[in-house]
């Protein structure tokens, strides 16, 4: 396995980490079609359970 020619400094690790980290911080929201709560994309809505127009979890109330 090669060697690695130059080193990566802390101040560009670091800052690339940081860039990342803000790209990951924006999260966006849409409504839930069936209870119309705020839910992240692609996942099961947290209010009702209801992903892609089916009951994934029950929800008790």
């Amino acid at each position: 396995m090669a060697n690695l020619t130059w080193r990566t400094s802390k101040s560009k690790t670091r800052s690339r980490k940081a860039a990342n980290m803000k790209l990951s911080q924006n999260i966006n929201l849409t409504e839930c079609p069936n209870c119309h709560a705020k839910k992240e994309q692609h996942r099961v809505c947290k209010a009702c359970g209801h992903y892609n127009g089916k009951e994934v979890v029950s929800s008790e109330e």
